[in-house]
């Protein structure tokens, strides 16, 4: 019983890391003077001032409005991959982080400031709708169901290029859940693809 409680305690210290994180910067930048944030502009497409904005972007946002409407489907999304893990959430976390930053600085808008956890969000919800093709688990399929039916609408409107909004980090975000899913669970696909092969060889 007491190994349940920590390692919920660990879980929920995880989740509780990355989006206090968020709030506890958009506090200090309110604290201290000169505009901006104090960890520098984000992510500034194609400058090598940029690159340096990837790691760090997920954690600026531009007021109270855009740090909420990120953290709610942070804690819930972020929540459902915790399910499986810390070091599962953590590796979705950090390869959204890369992917999503990645393709915004080659292909988001220039002149632009691009920050927010967005990336991080698309990249949770694109690793739990995809995971079932990989790792073939019913527990899987029933939770892409559910944050299709709750959040698929809304994620697909996101990904449609719109003024004010980084669309390059939702879509790269969800390239990178993809890509997460795919790099965790590599054998079970290959397994997958195996049966598949098996079955068509036997009606050829």
């Amino acid at each position: 019983m007491a190994g349940l409680r920590d390692d919920l305690r660990l879980r929920a210290v995880a989740l509780g890391a990355v989006v206090g994180a968020m709030w506890l910067l958009y506090i200090v930048d309110l604290v201290v003077p000169g505009g901006g944030s104090v960890i520098g502009h984000g992510i500034v497409p194609r400058t090598l001032a940029g690159l340096a904005g990837i790691p760090v972007a997920p954690l600026i946002h531009a007021g109270l409005q855009h740090l909420a409407a990120n953290t709610v489907p942070l804690l819930i999304l972020g929540g459902l991959v915790l399910l499986r893990g810390v070091r599962e959430f953590f590796f979705v976390v950090l390869l959204s982080v890369l992917v999503a930053g990645a393709g915004t600085w080659l292909f988001g808008s220039g002149n632009a400031q691009h920050i927010g956890a967005s990336g991080i969000v698309f990249g949770l919800f694109g690793y739990l709708v995809l995971r079932a093709a990989f790792d073939r688990r019913i527990s899987s399929a029933v939770l892409a169901l559910l944050v299709i039916v709750v959040y698929g609408v809304a994620m697909l409107r996101s990904l449609i290029p719109a003024d004010g909004i980084s669309w390059t980090a939702h879509f790269f975000g969800f390239l990178g859940g993809f890509s997460a899913a795919r790099l965790r669970h590599p054998k079970s696909a290959i397994t997958a693809e195996a049966r598949y092969r098996s079955a068509a060889s036997d009606y050829s």
